[in-house]
């Protein structure tokens, strides 16, 4: 942030009275602007052994697979996004279930969330930002052609709790190098 959305000054980086942090702080109107993570929340729906991925219409990691998600809106709960995502990017009506899995990523400031779903309807048409959506057995999956970390993660808890005959919560982080980050390998979802 480079000028004050309450005033339009120039801010500057500081740790105000009181706090730990750096922040943009308004020496001429004395706002302190905050900036936090962003949660991006998705589903992991099933029909039968079945699996819903998506291909990704947008970058980053255009053309590669996901999990139905994205940003979390202003004014909803986790879930009701997780279910509004996997609407907007499969076309898919959806019964909600458990949170299934929680990771942090600090280098992009975002925390990924994903619930258990199962699909309501056996129809589903991709949305604008997926050029494709389908149901995958297990052994189909294309495991190297998946877009992020925390989906490949995701997908094989899954599969490793379904075969353990128990789904149960999970929560990492995913750490990249600055390398890895420049060569596209980052685990940030934008929206288009």
């Amino acid at each position: 942030m480079k000028y004050c959305p309450a005033c339009g000054h120039e801010v500057a980086l500081k740790i105000p009275p009181g706090d730990n942090r750096l922040r943009a702080c308004c020496d001429a109107c004395g706002s302190i602007h905050y900036e936090n993570p962003r949660m991006v929340v998705g589903t992991v729906t099933t029909s039968g052994d079945k699996v819903l991925l998506c291909k990704r219409a947008i970058e980053p990691r255009y053309g590669f697979w996901t999990l139905p998600g994205g940003f979390m809106e202003n004014g909803e709960t986790s879930a009701e996004g997780a279910e509004r995502e996997t609407n907007e990017e499969a076309g898919a009506r959806i019964e909600l279930g458990e949170l299934y899995s929680l990771i942090d990523i600090p280098q992009v400031d975002q925390v990924h969330i994903f619930y258990l779903a199962t699909l309501s309807d056996p129809h589903f048409v991709p949305g604008p930002e997926s050029l494709e959506a389908r149901l995958f057995d297990e052994d189909e999956i294309p495991w190297s052609q998946i877009a992020f970390r925390t989906v490949y993660k995701t997908l094989r808890w899954y599969f490793d709790d379904r075969r353990a005959g128990q789904l149960r919560t999970h929560t990492d982080s995913v750490r990249f190098t600055p390398r890895a980050a420049s060569a596209g390998a980052i685990d940030a979802h934008k929206t288009g």
